[in-house]
């Protein structure tokens, strides 16, 4: 999820953390309980730093391995020792590396319910794992741990009750989110009948979504809104001449191939020679194909130039 989200949600499994008396009755361990989840529930998003070296290294380790198996231990170990040490808490460390620990595996669980991907499975496998029943950002998480952290902040109710409640109502929230998406992409399926992978992404909406159908030649992408499901552009998959072969050892292909998984490129001829288009149809929007990496090649097919991202503002869909 977004980062604004995460620090919110690090904040709020520390009031949760309020239900041990002991740290709801130590001051500073209670302090030292709400800097190991805030640092935990961000944590894994360090790796944002690989973004200094260029958009194709963020690309390769943005959510690869600071999220994976080994890391829902590392990071708690990392944070909770010089925590323990700034406030002198080593014998509660274990309730630190607890703390830490759930924050970190929250966060890396939000992500694997996003449609972005994370390979949170690794070093068992290294496929990107999404399961595309939750946004980047959901409206209703946000406000209504939002308006928690509020109320503990300005009224006298118990944290640990308040927060047991709110966490109890995420969790009924996200496993309804989960059914309604299943119920999605059944009713996709059933409708269009197309033979395919069939993928359903979300919207902020509730009754608002977007699919991508892969069949062996073809994807189609569409929305669901409501009762209505429409198809709304056709893509031919396996497009290939030599420009395009020329693009393959281009470090901007190479990481895009390394994440993407509905590829589709095309090849137009320039005055200046060719530019060759990679996209991810995963992430399409208004008509558009937002994601990927163009090459642009000259008559030789030498590179001339490329650039990978988002063509898109922020705040524009998919949210992912």
């Amino acid at each position: 999820m977004d980062t604004g989200s995460h620090l919110l949600f690090g904040a709020t499994l520390a009031g949760l953390a309020m239900l041990d008396p002991a740290i709801a009755q130590n001051p500073e361990l209670s302090h030292a309980i709400l800097t190991a989840t805030l640092i935990g529930s961000h944590a894994p998003d360090f790796d944002s730093v690989t973004r200094l070296k260029g958009y194709s290294a963020y690309i390769r380790f943005h959510r690869g391995v600071t999220h994976s198996l080994p890391a829902m231990l590392l990071w708690p170990c990392i944070i909770t020792l010089p925590i323990a040490a700034a406030f002198d808490v080593w014998s509660y460390a274990g309730s630190l590396f607890l703390w830490s620990f759930l924050a970190v595996v929250f966060h890396i669980t939000l992500d694997w319910f996003n449609a972005y991907g994370v390979q949170c499975f690794r070093p068992v496998s290294n496929k990107w794992s999404h399961l595309d029943f939750m946004s980047l950002f959901d409206p209703f998480l946000f406000i209504i741990h939002g308006v928690g952290l509020l109320v503990w902040i300005f009224s006298n109710l118990s944290p640990g009750m308040l927060f047991l409640d709110i966490y109890g109502v995420s969790m009924v929230y996200m496993g309804a989110r989960a059914i309604h998406h299943r119920q999605m992409v059944a009713k996709a399926r059933e409708t269009l009948q197309l033979d395919g992978i069939y993928q359903v992404i979300p919207g902020l909406s509730w009754f608002r979504w977007q699919f991508v159908i892969e069949t062996s030649s073809l994807f189609y992408t569409g929305t669901i809104r409501g009762k209505e499901i429409a198809i709304e552009d056709v893509y031919r998959k396996d497009a290939t001449n030599s420009a395009i072969q020329a693009t393959l050892s281009t470090d901007g292909v190479r990481a895009f191939l390394y994440f993407a998984q509905r590829v589709h490129v095309c090849c137009k001829e320039i005055q200046d020679g060719y530019m060759v288009e990679w996209r991810d149809v995963r992430f399409w929007y208004n008509h558009k194909l937002p994601f990927g990496v163009d090459i642009q090649l000259d008559h030789n097919l030498q590179v001339v130039d490329q650039s990978l991202g988002w063509r898109k503002k922020t705040w524009e869909p998919p949210y992912v």
